[in-house]
């Protein structure tokens, strides 16, 4: 979800990264066989109605009748040097998952962009087994020169499932994926769900080219495992920890330790660690318990937070919450921050511009650190929080730090207004995604979300954007806020339930 590596989630599930030393993170269509090769091409930007120019980054080729098609839904976005890669759902199902998971690769810091589906995962692209994939989330591994895009994959049979966590390889610079690798295939009554992957790209750092995923069971009531490769992704090493909860996001720090914010059953924000390469993985610790207000509108969302990192090791986390907002009316975005792996800030306001605000993702400079750390923050909005259905508008806005979060810039509105009707219907509410994602490249902010327009011969026109120019991330005025917390208490994650 940001500047060098990030990404964001949000169901009752930021946008991610890598670090920019190099690094900094966070075809025209045609069917079958064509979705295979990916063509680049500067794609046509277009004003959409908001207060930034828009280039569209995807859309959806298939055509298999039990998608809503035109619909693309829950980027991640990560980048490294000049290269940033976003992945996303498309042709989004009711019941859960997407046709396959898309890709846009800028080999030009947002210049240009190349898209594409990946091959062999499911069986409306490049002969893949599964009927459905979900969850895409995106790493680089700088030892060994290798893009990862992880995904849930899915079988629909007697109901859909998650039947597998894949690992999809790039060795030439993210433009094709031809490498398939199961990370995970569940056994028994498994039910796999919300995976994320992070590479370690610290050349001095004991564990240098090791790269996590997380992921949960489902099926085991959201029993959290951490799966590890020391080999450019060819092969991985799962452990089952004692946690519980779905969303986690794993940052690297410089000294190669690994700290894993995620969202509880319990509900709240919690994050563990491992310092020995994820060989053993320890308890966690609290960060807060989330305050929630229900997104108007039936609208999927979840207090699911987004990472980052920056150059010093600080680990900086964002989601929704409502505990500023009186008679927990709305949520804002907010942040807490670690610099010592067991101990995290107080929760800050970082939103100051009413509403009602969610999804959101972060990213940092991988370059910053401390006092004069860039953070760059995108969210989903309504400016009216007690909307209806019919009546809500989204907005998508962004803001950006450049001290660490202590003050913020005055909120910018990239995209919208647009109606729920225009965006996908699934099973837990209309989607734009879990999940946001914003990455720094060349200094500048680079969010993907999702635009929606009312659609021309098809039901939907809900596809991936970015701005076609990059955001500063030159930070405001606007002071973070502690207080006064209008509400306590919490509530406690569903877990009957998937959230692919």
């Amino acid at each position: 979800m940001g500047g060098s590596a990030e990404r964001t989630l949000a169901l009752y599930r930021p946008s991610r990264k890598a670090p920019m030393h190099p690094f900094s993170r966070r075809r025209p269509w045609r069917a079958a066989a064509g979705l295979a090769a990916a063509v680049a091409l500067l794609l046509g930007s277009s004003s959409a109605a908001a207060n930034v120019t828009l280039t569209t980054i995807g859309s959806d080729p298939f055509a298999n009748s039990t998608s809503q098609h035109k619909t693309q839904v829950e980027p991640d976005t990560f980048s490294y040097g000049t290269t940033i890669v976003s992945a996303f759902q498309t042709g989004r199902f009711f019941d859960g998952g997407a046709s396959d998971a898309c890709f846009a690769t800028s080999t030009n810091s947002g210049g240009s962009w190349t898209q594409g589906c990946l091959p062999g995962v499911t069986k409306f692209n490049g002969g893949g087994i599964y009927d459905r994939v979900s969850d895409a989330a995106v790493a680089y591994d700088a030892r060994h020169n290798v893009w990862m895009i992880s995904t849930l994959a899915l079988t629909d049979t007697g109901g859909v499932v998650g039947k597998a966590v894949l690992t999809s390889l790039s060795t030439d610079g993210g433009l094709t994926w031809p490498t398939v690798v199961t990370t995970r295939l569940a056994t028994g009554s498994a039910n796999l769900d919300k995976n994320w992957i992070v590479c370690d790209n610290t050349s001095t750092s004991a564990f240098y080219g090791n790269c996590y995923t997380e992921y949960d069971d489902n099926g085991a009531s959201n029993r959290i495992h951490m799966s590890v490769s020391s080999n450019g992704g060819t092969s991985w090493t799962d452990h089952t920890l004692t946690q519980t909860g779905l969303g986690g996001q794993p940052v690297v720090r410089p000294n190669g330790t690994v700290m894993v914010p995620y969202e509880s059953n319990s509900g709240q924000i919690r994050s563990f660690r491992s310092t020995n390469g994820g060989s053993t993985w320890g308890s966690s610790v609290t960060i807060s318990t989330a305050q929630v207000h229900t997104t108007a509108g039936g609208l999927r969302t979840s207090p699911l937070p987004s990472a980052e990192i920056d150059a010093a090791g600080t680990v900086y986390v964002v989601w929704q919450d409502c505990r500023f907002q009186s008679g927990c009316a709305a949520n804002d975005v907010v942040l807490s921050k670690s610099t010592s792996e067991t101990t995290w800030s107080t929760v800050t306001r970082i939103t100051s511009d009413g509403g009602d605000h969610f999804i959101p993702g972060i990213a940092v400079n991988p370059a910053t650190s401390g006092g004069s750390a860039a953070l760059a923050v995108a969210y989903y909005r309504y400016a009216t929080p007690s909307c209806s259905a019919s009546t809500c508008q989204l907005t998508v806005g962004y803001t950006s730090s450049a001290n660490g979060g202590t003050s913020w810039s005055a909120p910018t509105q990239l995209d919208g207004p647009f109606g729920l009707s225009l965006i996908a219907d699934t099973s837990q509410g209309r989607m734009v995604g879990d999940y946001i994602s914003v990455s720094i490249s060349g200094g500048l902010a680079w969010p993907v979300f999702m635009h929606a327009q009312t659609p021309s011969g098809a039901a939907f026109d809900e596809h991936a954007v970015t701005p076609s120019t990059g955001l500063p991330v030159t930070g405001g005025a606007i002071a973070a806020v502690d207080g006064p917390v209008q509400v306590t208490g919490g509530h406690n994650l569903p877990v009957n339930g998937h959230k692919h």
